[in-house]
Formats: C-alpha cells, sequence, structure tokens
C-alpha cells in the first residue's frame, strides 16, 4: 500500500508557478532520462513547448530564479535629492565636473562619480569635455594659461624679497651641481645655447623634470609657477614643453658621450667612481612604446613579458660604488652586440686604460665579441646558454664531480656546489674559457659561468657575478625615481638624452646620500625625492645672498646632522651664494 503524501507534497508534484514549472520539467528531462514528451506531459506542457524550453535554456535565455540581492544600503538619498536637477542641468549642456561643483553651490552637493553614475542611469552618454581652470597662473589671462610669461635669464634685481614654494629642496641638489662644476660639463659636451637662453639653463631645466619625478615633459607646466624651479635652472621662468622638445632634436649622440666622458671624470675624482677596481655591470633595457610606430624595433620587454616595438638602452654601473656611469639609446639590434666594446673606448678615453673587467648577461654581447674583448687584455664574466649538449653533460655528472664553496653573504644559499673546468671550446669563441656549473644558488637550473680569467678564485668569481643583479636594481630604482619607463620619444637621439638625464640624476643623488651620513648609504634616490626634495619653504634675497628656509618635517634632523654646505657659490647664478636654512 503506498504511503500517503505529506501535506504540502502537492507543491512540487503540481507546480502552480510558471517558473517552477519550467523547472521541474527541466529536471526530470536531465536527471530521470525522460524523453522530451514524457518530461513535457509531467509538467502540462506539450512536445513542440518542451523543445522550445529546451532551446531556451541551453542558449541561456532563460531565467528560472531571481538574481540574489546585493548587500549594502538600497537607496541612495544623495543622489535621489539631486537626481532631477542633475538631469536639468545635464540638458543645459553642462559636463560631469561643472554639474558637481554646480550642485555643491546650490546645497545639494554630489561628487563627479556620483552624477556620473545618475547620468548614466538615466541614459545620457559622456559630455567630452573639460573643466575649466579656476584661475590662472597669469594675471594677464583670465581662464585657461594661453599667454604664459616667456623664459628667459634671472633677473636677480627683478626677484622679489620673499618668494614660497612647494620645491625647496630641489635646491639641495645645486651643491653638488657646482662639485661635478656643470658649466664646464655643458661646456665640454658641447651643448648649443639660444640668444635667450644658456646651454647650462637648457641643462639644467630638463634636469629639473627628473628631480621631481615629473613623468614627461609635456607635464612641466605642473613645475612652471614655482620659484624654485625656475631658480634652480637660473631662469625667470622654465621654457615649456615646445621649447625643451626642439631643443632636445638639436643635441645628437656625440653630444651626451662627450658629456658622460666628462662626468666620468668628475665621478672618479669625487669618489663616485672608481677608476683603480674598474669592473663593471652591463645590461641592456627596452623602453616600450605603446604606440604602432612601425619604424621602431621590436625588442624582448621583461615588463610584458615579451617582444614589442621598444627603444633599446644600454646600461654600464661601476661594481665599487654601484653607481651608473654609462648609458646609451643610439642602439640598433645590427649594432647592439658592439655595445660592450663602445663601452671599453668610452671608459678608456676617461681613465686612460680599458676596463678590468665586465660582467654580463648571456644575451648582452656574442662570442666573437668576447674574443674581441680577449685580445684587448679586458676579463670578462658571462652566462653561457644551456644548450641541449651541454645539459647532456651536466646530467652526467657525478655527485662527486663537485665541491662546496661558501660564499660570504647571507641567506639559505651561501653554500652552492661548483664542478669547474679550466678549459672549454665555444662555438664562435677563438680560445678555450674556464667554465664553472653551479648549483644550489636557488635556481631550479644549474647555472653556467664561462670567464677568461684563470686567476680569479671560484669563490670571487661566483660572488663577482652574483652582484650583477645590482644593475637591475639600478635600473629599476631609475625607472621609478626618473620615469626612465616614460618614453620621451620616438627618435632614438631624444631617448639618448633622457637616459643621459638620468645618469646625471643618478650621480647627483648619489653625492648628496653621502653628505647625508652612513644611514642613507643605501637609500634609493626615490627616498630621498620622498623625503628631502619634496620639501617646501621659502626663498629669500638677501643682497648677493639667495638663502632657502626649509619646512621642518619628520626628516629635518638628519639635514642638521649632515654635510649641508652653508654657501655655495653658484656659476649661473652671476656667482651670487647659495646658504640653507631649517626652521
Amino acid at each position: 500500500m503506498a504511503a500517503k503524501p505529506a501535506p504540502g507534497a502537492e507543491y512540487f508534484t503540481a507546480p502552480a508557478h510558471p517558473n517552477q514549472r519550467r523547472y521541474e520539467a527541466l529536471r526530470a528531462y536531465f536527471t530521470e532520462d525522460l524523453t522530451v514528451e514524457q518530461a513535457g506531459a509531467r509538467a502540462g506542457y506539450t512536445r513542440a513547448s518542451m523543445a522550445s524550453l529546451l532551446r531556451d535554456f541551453r542558449a541561456g535565455k532563460l531565467e528560472l530564479f531571481a538574481p540574489p540581492g546585493k548587500p549594502g544600503p538600497k537607496t541612495a538619498p544623495a543622489k535621489d535629492r539631486a537626481r532631477a536637477r542633475a538631469v536639468e542641468l545635464r540638458r543645459a549642456g553642462l559636463s560631469v565636473h561643472e554639474i558637481s561643483a554646480r550642485l555643491r553651490a546650490e546645497g545639494t552637493p554630489l561628487n563627479r562619480t556620483g552624477v556620473g553614475q545618475v547620468l548614466a542611469e538615466e541614459g545620457f552618454g559622456r559630455l567630452l569635455r573639460g573643466p575649466a581652470p579656476e584661475a590662472s597662473a597669469s594675471p594677464a589671462t583670465a581662464g585657461r594659461d594661453t599667454r604664459l610669461p616667456r623664459a628667459a635669464v634671472l633677473d636677480f634685481a627683478a626677484v622679489p624679497a620673499r618668494a614660497e614654494t612647494r620645491l625647496a629642496g630641489l635646491l639641495l641638489a645645486i651643491p653638488d651641481l657646482v662639485a661635478l662644476d656643470l658649466p664646464a660639463l655643458t661646456r665640454a659636451a658641447g651643448y648649443p645655447g639660444t640668444s635667450v637662453i644658456p646651454a647650462t639653463s637648457w641643462l639644467l631645466s630638463l634636469l629639473a623634470l627628473k628631480l621631481t619625478g615629473t613623468r614627461r615633459v609635456s607635464h612641466v607646466d605642473d613645475l612652471i609657477t614655482d620659484p624654485a624651479s625656475a631658480l634652480f635652472a637660473g631662469l625667470a621662468v622654465l621654457p615649456k614643453k615646445s621649447a625643451l622638445t626642439d631643443y632636445s632634436y638639436r643635441l645628437g649622440h656625440d653630444h651626451q658621450q662627450r658629456f658622460l666622458a666628462a662626468l666620468d671624470a668628475k665621478m672618479i675624482s669625487a669618489g663616485l667612481a672608481t677608476a683603480t677596481e674598474a669592473i663593471f655591470d652591463l645590461d641592456f633595457h627596452a623602453v616600450m612604446h605603446w604606440g604602432q610606430d612601425p619604424v621602431l624595433e621590436r625588442h624582448y620587454v621583461p615588463k610584458r613579458s615579451q617582444r614589442a616595438r621598444s627603444v633599446l638602452t644600454f646600461f654600464a654601473q661601476d661594481t665599487g660604488t654601484h653607481n651608473l656611469v654609462y648609458a646609451n639609446a643610439d642602439i640598433s639590434k645590427a649594432t647592439q652586440n658592439q655595445e660592450p666594446i663602445a663601452f671599453c673606448d668610452h671608459w678608456k678615453q676617461v681613465s686612460g686604460s680599458d676596463p678590468k673587467m665586465l660582467i654580463m648577461d648571456q644575451k648582452v654581447t656574442t662570442q666573437a665579441v668576447l674574443g674581441e674583448l680577449d685580445a684587448r687584455g679586458i676579463k670578462f664574466a658571462t652566462l653561457r646558454m644551456r644548450s641541449a649538449s651541454l645539459m647532456r653533460y651536466i646530467n652526467g655528472l657525478a655527485a662527486t664531480d663537485y665541491k662546496t664553496v661558501t660564499l660570504d653573504r647571507p641567506g639559505p644559499y651561501n653554500r652552492p656546489k661548483v664542478h669547474e673546468d679550466p678549459a672549454v671550446t665555444l662555438t664562435s669563441y677563438p680560445g678555450t674559457v674556464r667554465q664553472l656549473i653551479v648549483t644550489g644558488l636557488g635556481r631550479e637550473q644549474p647555472t653556467v659561468i664561462i670567464t677568461n680569467d684563470g686567476q680569479i678564485k671560484t669563490r670571487a668569481l661566483i660572488s663577482q657575478y652574483a652582484r650583477r643583479m645590482t644593475i637591475e636594481q639600478r635600473l629599476a630604482e631609475i625607472i621609478q625615481a626618473f620615469c626612465a619607463d616614460a618614453l620621451s620619444s620616438t627618435v632614438n637621439l631624444n631617448v639618448d638624452l633622457d637616459v643621459m638625464l638620468c645618469v646625471l640624476a643618478q650621480a647627483l643623488l648619489a653625492a648628496f646620500r653621502n653628505r647625508l651620513g652612513p644611514g642613507y648609504a643605501t637609500a634609493t634616490p626615490d627616498t630621498i625625492q620622498r623625503r628631502f626634495l619634496d620639501t617646501a619653504g621659502t626663498i629669500t634675497t638677501d643682497g648677493d645672498t639667495i638663502i632657502v628656509t626649509l619646512n621642518r618635517r619628520a626628516y629635518s634632523p638628519v639635514l642638521r646632522q649632515s654635510d649641508l654646505r652653508t654657501d655655495t657659490t653658484v656659476p649661473w647664478w652671476q656667482n651670487r651664494r647659495l646658504r640653507f636654512q631649517l626652521t
């Protein structure tokens, strides 16, 4: 005898709601292996209706259940109060910015995001207009700045006795610029001036963008109205973006190379680079172009892990001081393998002798160029590509073929195992090289180091190559602090100037960091910018002395204890003196 259904079972056996009937019919078809006709009959559908129901369900057009409610408030009183007025103002042609400002003035405030959401809900599209500026930097022009003051050499007689500035800290870089003798570097490079602005001021105007972390030359308007940025360059006001761009295109690769040669000589005398050790880390960096310029070559961009249209740049770092000493962006695929030779020629011009050793990645150059370095008596250390034959050789080594080496560094990977071959023949290298197969450095595959230096100890060679990774840290720092990844142009020569300015800015902040004391020996450029250069203050003129009073900040005690030079004679200020004070 069949059991009597429990009360309420008819809700499931004879559903009355249309969506429930559809659900029960579909469930019976998919889970009970009923035919279309049988499943439809159970829920009261004809065969054709059931087939239509299945078609809509498979196409995703059938919604059986109501979507769950979203958490949070179900009403927005501020939007509701302003909705009618916002619609009225949009119909009058006002933008989101203008509607938000009008609502705020009328006592029903609603931010730009809220206004945009209200207009979208009401079916309005975007109005492609921006907000008009509230005020102009020039009293002669109301509204937008269509006539900013012209750039010119600063007339100190017209300088106000006192001026407030948000970039007083930028002037902290001037003593080190004077110590490096920037005017002499500019003359040595042969940079051109104009009838209005001397070459040194042009260079300082571009350098100010780097030191303040301004991403592009086109953003120079952010600095134009600040008196400290103009005083930094010895001008009444900085040149505009068109003038700076036009000037950069007047410069050639030879200008940058002569400037770097003169700068490196000054860095050696200042202790910012070492001429005696002369060991350098070399690396390439591709600055990606985000457009579709067909002229640019494709290079591997680590940021995207793929080849993309970009400008290839090359850098050299002094291993003793970890400062960049060389940069070049005038490179093509046809010439990039010769960059180590070009750097050796550059360093020989600067110091009178070739570098003692170059540390580089396997893709920096070719085996034939390594042979040229060996012929010049230059030692090198690089990686060897792990070919299939080399991996078979490595896999055939026994544990007894390795010896353990203790490295002088912290961490878990300071006791690697090394197998050394004193004379290995390469495909295109004219002689033999020393080869180290190293495991236990934290990588899945063994590291294969090759060198033409037969005298350096195994432990020293591994440590030396491990420190090569610091050049990648330097590149990351100049990208962070000086926006080196913001492609300044699709013309290599313009990017060449940009990377040279990055080398100069990094050298300046390295010199400033040395004056801050041992606590800042490893501080990155962006830390120096944030804590010291980005400091507001007051500029006071007292006769032939410019007094810069820096506002009190959390890191002011560091400046008090540092070697903050009290009086510096600035050549591009008509030999006026710069003096710093702390509040």
